[in-house]
């Protein structure tokens, strides 16, 4: 059993962080958040300590470190241009880090982190969750076993709606988020990447503050690409379902279901990371230069 804090216990994706660490029999000792509306915890870890101050928690882990009861892991759910900072509190607390993406903001800012891991002999590990899934496992394997000579016609649109909230939220800051493209687009990058190769070319994008879109020139693919927070974007027969979220994947043509399995891909990656396998600052650079060329080369 290894003992886990975590950095962002308030944030809408530490459930996926909570279940994780629980589903594969380990421990939560902290947890850290500046909004104290923490009760999902008492559902798995209600004798976790918490604490609102970044100082009390700091102290407290250093305690725990001097007490012999030290931290083996830090996970962190934080605002994303938090993410360097706290990744590096966790190397110093002589713990391994597991960070959601995006990894950091700048694609710099990997390259400390890569020395802080050497100075420390700790790593840093980040949730590719869509490596994971069985449906884009196999597409990969399919792609793979294609002509070599073989270039793809793929499209991806993926739309999930967020209220006025969101604009007044550290998400709706480009600064703070890294914009729509970075913040809900970061993993599917991440995926378009792995599967069909590096950018062939500078890489171009329309962005506003509620959506973004573009093309992409990879090295087997030509991919158009839309991602959006906005309702009125949703496809007519989604919106009158009821539903605020839509994913499509097309490869010539050709529609690939991946918008159920998403429930357990974060116990499926710490899994990984706990037995030396998971995905590092190597994995993670190539999506986080090409949404920081976006960010910058956007119209």
């Amino acid at each position: 059993m290894k003992n886990f804090a975590l950095i962002g216990v308030a944030g809408f994706i530490a459930p996926r962080h909570l279940q994780a660490i629980r589903d594969t029999g380990n421990n939560l000792v902290a947890a850290l958040d500046r909004f104290d509306s923490v009760g999902i915890m008492d559902s798995y870890f209600p004798h976790a300590d918490f604490f609102t101050e970044f100082e009390r928690f700091d102290r407290h882990l250093d305690k725990l470190r001097r007490q012999g009861k030290k931290i083996d892991y830090v996970s962190i759910c934080s605002p994303n241009y938090l993410h360097d900072s706290h990744i590096r509190f966790a190397l110093r607390q002589q713990a391994d880090a597991i960070c959601e993406k995006p990894l950091v903001l700048n694609p710099w800012n990997l390259d400390g982190l890569a020395e802080i891991e050497k100075e420390t002999g700790h790593r840093v590990y980040t949730i590719l969750q869509l490596r994971l899934h069985p449906a884009i496992k196999n597409l990969k394997d399919e792609v793979e076993s294609a002509p070599k000579d073989k270039f793809f016609d793929v499209s991806l649109e993926y739309i999930t709606s967020r209220g006025n909230w969101y604009h007044h939220s550290w998400k709706g800051d480009e600064s703070k988020s890294g914009g729509v493209a970075t913040n809900i687009g970061i993993h599917f990058f991440d995926m378009l990447l792995w599967i069909f190769g590096p950018p062939t070319s500078t890489p171009l994008a329309t962005v506003s503050d509620d959506h973004a879109y573009g093309t992409l020139e990879l090295k087997r693919a030509r991919v158009k690409w839309r991602l959006s927070i906005n309702a009125a974007h949703l496809p007519p027969e989604v919106a009158t379902a009821g539903k605020r979220t839509f994913r499509s994947l097309k490869i010539e043509g050709r529609e690939i279901e991946f918008s159920e399995g998403f429930t357990d891909l974060h116990t499926a990656c710490y899994r990984e990371i706990l037995a030396g396998n998971g995905f590092g600052i190597n994995e993670a650079r190539p999506s986080i230069d090409l949404v920081y060329s976006l960010r910058k080369g956007k119209s």
